[in-house]
């Protein structure tokens, strides 16, 4: 790909774009990039590119003969090859990712025309420029930022310049949606949380929540892209469909934080209880379908210390009951066995509000169990979740908690016992 960009500014042209990935790409030999001087081809001594409008008005226009000569010579210089000449216009075509894909594929030499003060005779732009492009519905004060824009855009999907293609065939506007949010470390920072998704090393996972995330930012922030975009497959309706769903719900829009449970909490606690109760039973799964955890319990955990309310602003969204007593049950672990000569707290009983399913505050819940841990000065978690409970067994492995055999709890009569384990390593 040769591009060369007319200007009357070639040094900060140049400057801009043999720097980084692209000018190590131009070093290479991959792009071939070119900044020249308009005003070396007057036919004035005075190097005299531009003169007054005619019909009057204010400032200057530039004039078609430099133009066109210096346009000449970088065709000739450049030889037989698939050429476009482009002028940066705030007249132009808006430009996007389809129409940088389109002149990568379609060329292999862009002429980029920079205009200046009033533009330049509308002459020039009849004989010679293929199509006009603009940035955007404003104006600036030359074309070469926008000339740089167009370069760096279109060499940058030129095989070889970026590492791999997946370096941009991922990133916004590729597929008309907006990139996914990046992390990088540390895993904390100003009491911020990488997702723990991307921490678990399930690379398939980790896809579906990054494309899920593009269709989300789309969404919210180009409704206008949104609202063109054509799924793909049938993975991206499932997201889309997940994503209507989860439309209703309420969402996180203030700080979450979490404080140990007051007894005028209890009633908000046992709401949460039975919201949850109700929704086991539909899902058919054998958990808390007797009398427990009723207020009896709680008022224990109060007592203990061991009870904590989840909160979105000043409401309760969620509870939790995270213990430092050893688990009697949990020593007769089978099928598997827990990381031996580790001190653990477990976390017992947890659930969320009926508004906030849904809405990511369960992964906020065990944000504050896993903090509340380190709290108390341990870094080993362990619970356990009915075999049915798949949404439940799903958070705990997508918050990094892995599988680790199987218990038998203590349960009222005629109540399935059997639980599956789950144990979680904090990182020091």
């Amino acid at each position: 790909m040769r591009i060369d960009i007319l200007t009357l500014f070639p040094d900060t042209v140049n400057a801009v774009l043999h720097e980084s990935i692209i000018g190590r790409a131009a070093k290479k030999g991959i792009v071939d990039i070119h900044c020249v001087q308009i005003r070396d081809f007057t036919e004035n001594r005075q190097n005299q590119v531009d003169d007054y409008p005619y019909g009057g008005g204010f400032g200057c226009v530039m004039m078609a003969q430099p133009l066109k000569s210096c346009l000449e010579y970088v065709i000739r210089d450049a030889g037989e090859r698939r050429r476009r000449v482009i002028y940066m216009s705030p007249q132009g075509k808006p430009y996007n990712q389809e129409c940088a894909k389109r002149l990568q594929r379609d060329y292999d030499h862009l002429v980029l025309v920079c205009g200046h003060y009033e533009g330049v005779d509308e002459r020039f732009i009849e004989a010679c420029v293929d199509e006009e492009i603009s940035l955007g519905d404003f104006v600036l004060t030359g074309g070469e930022i926008a000339a740089m824009a167009v370069a760096d855009s279109v060499c940058r999907l030129v095989p070889g310049v970026l590492a791999d293609e997946q370096c941009y065939t991922g990133e916004s506007h590729w597929d008309g949606l907006l990139e996914y949010p990046q992390y990088t470390r540390p895993e904390e920072w100003e009491g911020r949380r990488v997702p723990e998704i991307l921490l678990n090393g399930d690379h398939a996972k980790v896809e579906r929540w990054r494309r899920k995330q593009q269709l989300l930012r789309t969404k919210r922030k180009r409704p206008d892209m949104f609202a063109a975009f054509t799924p793909g497959d049938d993975e991206d309706r499932k997201l889309l469909t997940e994503i209507e769903k989860e439309a209703d719900r309420r969402p996180i829009t203030q700080p979450v934080t979490y404080r140990a449970a007051e007894e005028e909490d209890l009633p908000a606690i046992l709401e949460i209880v039975q919201y949850a109760r109700r929704t086991l039973k539909k899902q058919r799964v054998d958990q808390w379908q007797g009398v427990y955890p009723d207020e009896a319990a709680f008022r224990a955990d109060l007592a203990r210390g061991e009870c904590f309310v989840v909160l979105h602003g000043e409401e309760i969204a969620a509870f939790f009951t995270l213990s430092l007593r050893e688990e009697a049950c949990y020593a007769e672990i089978t099928d598997g066995k827990w990381t031996e000569g580790m001190a653990y707290c477990t976390l017992h009983r947890a659930s969320v509000a009926k508004d906030y399913r849904g809405s990511g505050m369960a992964e906020k819940l065990i944000a504050c169990v896993e903090q509340q841990a380190r709290a108390f000065g341990l870094r080993c978690i362990r619970t356990d979740t009915h075999k049915k409970n798949k949404p439940m067994q799903r958070l705990l492995r997508e918050s990094g908690f892995r599988y680790r055999g199987n218990v038998m709890v203590a349960s009222e009569p005629g109540h399935d016992p059997a639980r599956q384990a789950y144990e979680k390593i904090l990182k020091k």
